[in-house]
């Protein structure tokens, strides 16, 4: 177990390095840092968190950098996520708010956290698979052409065609909508073909042909947008940081062209809390020197999706820990609203 002290020395190492870009010699940290030590002292602790692998000498300087295993020990003490002051919170709440649909909004949550905190964002589609049904409208286009709208409670709206086996007259279309509203309005994806599955047999033999259809276009649509989706930006900040990069920025650029990729980083939607990913904690190689930080948002208590951000492990991680999570929130206060 590392002293509290020693945690301090190392808590001062990590936010000098953050702040300066430069590596941290003892000298610094007594002047810089009120540790009540000597320097002797302090370079004694240096030395033992050398020994433990929490910091490194990049070169024959006198200097010390924290490596993953500091970063992760330094993440996991912390006492608290940096908050975000009021003026902030406005901006935010503000950007956010004059969303018009889900695309929209995601887009500006891109904008949002790439901006806030000069890294790559990266931000998951809510995903129908744990959405639920919040409307289904149906209307007529043509004598024997309907078009299905289907509308989630993340705000997520499906648009299909439905050509019918024959025409199909206004009361029936609004017939066929009720029911469904009825049995599906407030359910989970899942449930909708087990709910589904009987409806035909409730209408005119001469009918059943178009309501097959219009439910087999309906449970296409839940099959063909289970694939999760997702929107990056703020690339372009990751050049503020090539010297963070040992040898080159392209194999984090090339790894962050891969949406699996991506998807795997930011982890499972379920796990709403927050994750800090560091460094070769990353399975994929050209992020191994890169670091993710990450947590679910949702319109209710689940988590829905999850968005985040991509930069060097040399990060304010308390800054931006505290702006992924007030961004989240505010995404899912968004949700809960449309």
């Amino acid at each position: 177990m590392l002293g509290e002290r020693r945690l301090e020395v190392l808590r001062a190492i990590v936010q000098d390095y953050v702040g300066t870009e430069e590596p941290v010699g003892s000298k610094a940290l007594t002047e810089r840092h009120n540790l009540q030590v000597s320097p002797a002292t302090v370079r004694n602790d240096m030395a033992a968190l050398e020994d433990d692998g929490f910091i490194a000498q990049p070169h024959t300087s006198a200097g010390r950098v924290p490596t993953d295993k500091g970063y992760r020990l330094f993440v996991d003490r912390l006492a608290g996520v940096k908050p975000m002051t009021s003026p902030e919170r406005r901006a935010i709440q503000n950007f956010l708010d004059g969303a018009v649909d889900l695309d929209d909004v995601v887009g500006r949550t891109v904008r949002l956290l790439a901006q806030l905190t000069r890294k790559v964002a990266v931000v998951q589609y809510p995903s129908l698979t744990r959405s639920t049904v919040r409307h289904v409208e149906l209307l007529s286009l043509a004598p024997a052409r309907l078009m299905l709208v289907l509308i989630t409670d993340t705000g997520r709206v499906e648009q299909r065609l439905v050509d019918c086996p024959a025409p199909i007259v206004d009361n029936t279309v609004a017939d066929l909508r009720a029911r469904l509203n009825s049995c599906i309005a407030g359910q989970r994806f899942a449930e909708v073909p087990r709910l589904v599955q009987d409806l035909p047999e409730g209408f005119d033999a001469e009918d059943r042909g178009t309501i097959s259809a219009v439910l087999a276009t309906l449970l296409e649509t839940l099959v063909e947008e289970t694939e999760e989706r997702l929107m990056i930006g703020g690339t372009a900040n990751l050049t503020r940081f090539d010297h963070d990069f040992p040898l080159t920025i392209r194999p984090v650029l090339e790894a962050l062209e891969e949406q699996v990729v991506l998807l795997k980083l930011l982890g499972e939607a379920t796990d709403s809390g927050m994750t800090v990913r560091i460094g070769h904690e990353n399975a994929h190689e050209g992020l191994s020197s890169t670091s993710v930080v990450s947590v679910g948002y949702g319109s209710g208590e689940e988590a829905v999706a999850k968005l985040g951000v991509v930069g060097p492990t040399r990060m304010d991680y308390p800054g931006t820990m505290g702006a992924v999570r007030a961004v989240a929130r505010y995404v899912g206060q968004i949700l809960a609203e449309s």
